[in-house]
């Protein structure tokens, strides 16, 4: 049986990413629901926030959901206790020191896996004591790493370094994409934005259908002196690449971008003056569709492609 199927207890090894402002309780659910794993996005909640959707979330499905938890969010205490006192079983957790959290919350039962951007960081997890490991290559929407690596190199890299379940992430949204990391080391793939862009999605629709019409090159990786970001170009983005081009500061960044601009962007639709994060996947999708579909879609093409292949 394949790994992170039994390590998790779902159908397909297809892991809604939870992201900022997109993942809520009507995608995690619908996803939860067509054989994946479906994850709350807890960056761009408040803890009672949190909670109303995990009770939501449990209230819509019976299968196995998650929590993703940036380990970097100012209230990470509240909410980590919250997750415990909801009954969650099973997090995520990103953008830092994996062994700060995972030992309270194994203590509590509860299977972790973590996000890493290279091979040494993948080992540094293991020694945390994680279940699972994400490998995000530098295709990735949202918050990247600083290593810049692509999942195709990234992934062998980080199965030589752990023998832990492994999802990949970055720059996969189909059956043949899935088919791909699993040659490569995977037992998985964390898909963020193809979720991202459907109809259960918390994410605006004017964002969602800007990103439904973007080509390739149409997002740059910004942000580097901060914490490197993929965007969608345009206003903001141009904006910060200028910044970045006549040597601003760290200050000068964190000024220009200031507070609430993902909200703005993601889920208030301001194309102009909101920052609008999107992996390079985006170009290969042009129609919106339910979570169910692209589950659908991924599953029946994995199955061909492995079949053809």
């Amino acid at each position: 049986m394949n790994r992170i199927c039994q390590l998790f207890k779902i159908q397909y090894p297809i892991v809604q990413g939870g992201m900022v402002w997109c993942s809520g309780w009507r995608l995690a659910s619908a996803v939860s629901n067509a054989g994946g794993l479906g994850l709350l996005g807890a960056g761009s909640m408040h803890p009672e926030t949190l909670r109303e959707h995990i009770q939501k979330c449990r209230a819509t499905t019976a299968q196995p959901f998650g929590v993703n938890v940036p380990l970097m969010y100012p209230e990470i205490e509240a909410i980590m206790q919250l997750i415990v006192e909801e009954g969650v079983k099973i997090v995520f957790t990103s953008a830092g020191n994996p062994k700060i959290w995972t030992k309270y919350l194994k203590d509590n039962e509860i299977t972790v896996a973590h996000v890493v951007s290279s091979s040494k960081f993948a080992e540094k997890s293991e020694e945390a004591g994680v279940d699972a490991v994400v490998a995000e290559g530098f295709e990735a929407g949202g918050h990247n790493g600083r290593e810049e690596t692509t999942t195709l190199c990234l992934i062998p890299a980080v199965r030589r370094a752990t023998q832990l379940p492994l999802l990949a992430a970055g720059g996969i949204a189909t059956g043949a994409a899935l088919l791909a990391v699993q040659i490569l080391g995977a037992d998985g793939a964390q898909i963020g934005t193809r979720f991202a862009l459907t109809q259960e999605s918390s994410a605006h629709e004017k964002f969602k259908q800007c990103c439904l019409n973007l080509n390739e090159g149409d997002t740059k990786l910004l942000l580097k002196k901060l914490s490197p970001t993929r965007l969608v170009k345009g206003a903001f983005a141009t904006a910060v690449e200028e910044a970045e081009a006549r040597g601003a500061t760290v200050e000068e960044l964190t000024e220009l971008l200031g507070r609430g601009r993902a909200k703005k962007g993601i889920f208030e639709g301001d194309l102009q003056e909101g920052e609008l994060e999107i992996g390079q996947a985006a170009c290969l999708l042009r129609k919106l569709q339910s979570a169910e579909e692209v589950m659908k879609d991924i599953v029946e093409e994995y199955q061909r492609v492995t079949t053809e292949f």
